[in-house]
C-alpha cells in the first residue's frame, strides 16, 4: 500500500479522531477551561501512543501542560526533527455567530467547522496519519529520522511558560530542524511555505503640561499644549517616504533577497480585492519602494493604535489640556529586537519633547521576537520537495504578519525553522465558524509522509 492509498483508507478514522479532540474545549485563556486543556493534553498523549510513538509524556509547567513524544530512527546517527504545534484554542465568543456549537464539529461539504479545526489541532494531527502512512509504504518499523513532537498548551494565551519549558528540557528536545505546523498556505490551488513571522513591540507615551486644564482664552497660545506636542511628535515618526524615523530602526533588518522578491511577485495577488478585505480601504500605503506583500510580510512598521486627551465628550470645552496619551505598536522583522526598539523609541521621545512638556514612556509586556527561515536552507528545501510531491505543483513562499513562540524555539534549541502547514487565511482562525478544508488536511498528511525521507537526506552532514 502506497502513501496515498493508506491515507485514503484511513481518512474516516482520522476525521473521527479529530472530531473527538475538537470536542474538548481547551481554551487556555479561560481559567474555567483549564481542566479541559489538561484533558486535551491527555487525549493527545493517548492518541500518540496508539499511533506508535514509543515515548509519550505530558510535561507540566507552571501553567498548562504540553505534550512530548519521540520516535527514534532505526539509525542512531540519523538527524532529529522536532514538530511544534499547540493543543489549546481561542475563546469562541460571540457564540451567536457560529453555525454550530464551537465544540460540536460540523462537516459541511469538504469543510470541518469547529474551534481548533485549523488552529491548530487539525494541523497537529495530520502528522500522526502521515507518519503511519510513510512507515506502511516503506515497510519500516521506525522513521528515517528521529521524530519529536512538542505540542504546547498555552500558545493562545501568550506562551508565558514556554521558554522556561524549552530551557528545562533542552537536551530532550535537541534536534537538527524544527517543523512548525501552525501557519497557512496562499490558497488551495497555490501551495506555499511560510518563511518568517513578524515580531511585536508595544509602548505607551504620555505628555504632561500644566498641572490642571487651562482656559484657552486666557492661556491658549501662551503655554505649551500637550495635545499639540503629541500630534507633532507622532507626525514625526514617519518621513515623507513612509519610513520610520527612529535612529537605527532599520540597522538590524535582514533585507529581502532578489529571489524572495521575485517569488513574492509570482503569487496571484489582487490588490483591489485585498483592499476590500482591509475594511474597504481606498488605497495601499506604506514604505516607498516596496510592494504591499513585501510591506506586510518583510518590512517593519510603527503604528499609532490610539491617542486621547483633553475634552472628548459632547459639546465644547475650550481648554488647554493638562495631558495627552498615545499607544503605539511596532511590527518587527528578522534581525530586530523588540527591547532595542522600545529603548530607541524612549530616547527618541526624550529628544523630541519640547520645553515645558514632560514625557513618560511605558514599555508594555508581551514582546514577541520575529523569526525567519532562509529559503535556501537544507530543511526548507527538503520540505519544499515533500510538499511538491504531495501537491504535484511548484510550491511558492510567503511570510506572515502574526507571530508566536517560534523565535524562542529557534534560539533556545539552536535549530533552524521549517514551516509546513496547510491552513488557509480563509479558515476564520480566531473568529466564529473556524473551519479547515478536509482535503487539505489529507494533503498535509501526505506531505508529512514524504517529509522524513527528505529530511533524512538533507540534514545529514556532508
Amino acid at each position: 500500500m502506497d502513501v496515498r492509498e493508506y491515507i485514503t483508507a484511513g481518512k474516516e478514522r482520522f476525521f473521527a479522531d479529530l472530531k473527538e479532540w475538537l470536542a474538548i474545549p481547551s481554551i487556555s485563556a479561560d481559567p474555567a477551561r483549564h481542566p479541559d486543556v489538561r484533558r486535551s493534553a491527555e487525549w493527545l498523549a493517548s492518541h500518540l501512543r496508539e499511533t506508535g510513538f514509543p515515548t509519550v509524556e505530558v510535561w507540566e509547567t507552571a501553567g498548562l501542560p504540553s505534550v512530548f513524544a519521540e520516535w527514534p530512527a532505526a539509525d542512531p546517527d540519523a538527524p532529529a526533527v522536532l514538530v511544534y504545534g499547540h493543543h489549546d484554542v481561542q475563546p469562541v465568543e460571540p457564540l451567536d455567530e457560529w453555525e454550530t456549537d464551537p465544540f460540536t464539529p460540523l462537516e459541511k461539504g469538504d469543510r470541518l467547522i469547529g474551534r481548533g479545526a485549523s488552529d491548530d489541532k487539525g494541523q497537529v494531527l495530520f502528522h500522526t496519519l502521515g507518519i503511519r502512512a510513510g512507515l506502511t509504504a516503506s515497510g519500516a518499523t521506525a522513521p528515517p529520522v528521529t521524530i519529536k513532537l512538542l505540542v504546547e498548551g498555552e500558545e493562545e494565551s501568550g506562551s508565558v511558560h514556554f521558554p522556561e519549558l524549552l530551557r528545562a528540557q533542552r537536551k530532550r528536545l535537541a534536534c537538527d530542524a524544527i517543523v512548525i505546523s501552525d501557519t497557512t498556505m496562499w490558497s488551495e490551488d497555490v501551495p506555499s511555505m511560510c518563511t518568517g513571522m513578524r515580531g511585536l513591540s508595544e509602548v505607551e507615551v504620555a505628555l504632561y503640561g500644566p498641572d490642571t486644564d487651562l482656559h484657552s482664552g486666557s492661556f491658549g497660545g501662551a503655554v505649551p499644549n500637550p495635545l499639540h506636542a503629541m500630534a507633532t511628535l507622532l507626525a514625526a515618526l514617519h518621513d515623507a517616504d513612509g519610513r520610520v524615523t527612529l535612529p537605527g530602526f532599520y540597522d538590524d533588518v535582514v533585507p529581502l533577497t532578489d529571489e524572495e522578491r521575485e517569488l513574492f511577485a509570482r503569487l496571484p495577488f489582487d490588490e483591489a480585492q485585498w483592499l476590500r478585505t482591509a475594511g474597504n480601504s481606498r488605497v495601499a500605503y506604506g514604505e516607498k519602494g516596496f510592494t504591499t506583500l513585501e510591506r506586510i510580510w518583510a518590512r517593519p512598521t510603527a503604528e499609532i493604535n490610539g491617542m486621547w486627551g483633553g475634552h472628548t465628550g459632547p459639546g465644547h470645552k475650550t481648554i488647554v489640556p493638562r495631558e495627552a496619551h498615545a499607544k503605539l505598536s511596532f511590527r518587527l522583522v528578522a534581525g530586530q529586537d523588540p527591547v532595542k526598539v522600545q529603548e530607541s523609541f524612549r530616547t527618541w521621545v526624550e529628544r523630541h519633547t519640547p520645553p515645558g512638556i514632560r514625557a513618560e514612556v511605558t514599555t508594555l509586556a508581551g514582546n514577541v521576537r520575529p523569526c525567519f527561515s532562509p529559503i535556501d536552507s537544507a530543511g526548507v528545501r527538503a520540505a519544499k520537495r515533500a510538499m511538491e510531491r504531495a501537491f504535484g505543483k511548484e510550491v511558492l513562499f510567503t511570510r506572515e504578519g502574526g507571530s508566536g513562540p517560534e523565535a524562542d524555539l529557534a534560539d533556545i534549541l539552536e535549530a533552524p525553522l521549517v514551516f509546513v502547514a496547510v491552513g488557509l487565511n480563509s479558515d476564520r482562525i480566531h473568529a466564529p465558524n473556524e473551519k479547515v478544508e478536509m482535503p487539505l488536511l489529507l494533503k498535509g498528511a501526505e506531505v508529512s509522509a514524504y517529509l522524513w525521507d527528505e529530511m533524512a537526506t538533507a540534514l545529514r552532514p556532508e
